[in-house]
């Protein structure tokens, strides 16, 4: 099993990819990309082709998209606030090779400080997407081999922590009515 964070995909798909070879093959291999509910592109958002950018410069894309218009809010993850994507990675979603999942901000920051207080290394809260769902998949205990991206650290991201410790953190999920209103805006061709 194979877990990690994804916000536009490189990460993941620099982590996943070189098995997925495998998998097409027959091999028993789960790949898990995880997003906040806060920016749910591949939960929730739609297949379809997309501008890469906010104002719809570059070439059309299809990928899962919120929408070039969407505008997440200012969550704990930064890295993980794009509204699509990586085309690649979509399309291996959309034919179901793999899989993915979103978590709100707080049970990821339970997560984060868990893997501190039992590694002794402060992860990304972007990482920590990654860690609570291999958290959530030792705790089956299935006896899968269950490996995660370790992505960076979280050094710079002590304000969050703070947030998080101090009760000012909230949880936020992009309410459907608002991810149709950005979908509504892609291009229709």
């Amino acid at each position: 099993m194979l877990i990690g964070c994804v916000g536009g995909g490189s990460n993941f798909a620099g982590f996943a990819f070189p098995f997925v070879p495998d998998k097409l093959k027959g091999k028993d291999i789960r790949m898990i990309a995880v997003e906040p509910t806060a920016c749910p592109t591949l939960t929730k958002g739609v297949y379809t082709y997309d501008f890469g950018d906010a104002v719809g410069l570059t070439p059309l894309v299809k990928m899962y998209t919120l929408g070039h218009t969407f505008v997440p809010p200012g969550i704990h993850a930064g890295g993980l606030r794009y509204h699509g994507d990586a085309p690649q990675l979509c399309l291996l979603v959309k034919n179901k090779i793999i899989e993915a999942v979103a978590y709100p901000q707080k049970p990821v920051f339970e997560a984060a400080l868990l893997f501190a207080q039992t590694e002794g290394i402060i992860p990304a809260p972007e990482t920590s997407h990654a860690i609570k769902c291999a958290i959530d998949e030792a705790r089956k205990n299935n006896n899968n081999c269950i490996v995660f991206n370790l992505s960076g650290h979280g050094h710079f991201d002590m304000a969050a922590y703070d947030n998080y410790l101090s009760g000012k953190l909230e949880d936020y999920e992009y309410s459907e009515d608002m991810i149709k209103e950005a979908i509504s805006k892609i291009p229709k061709f």
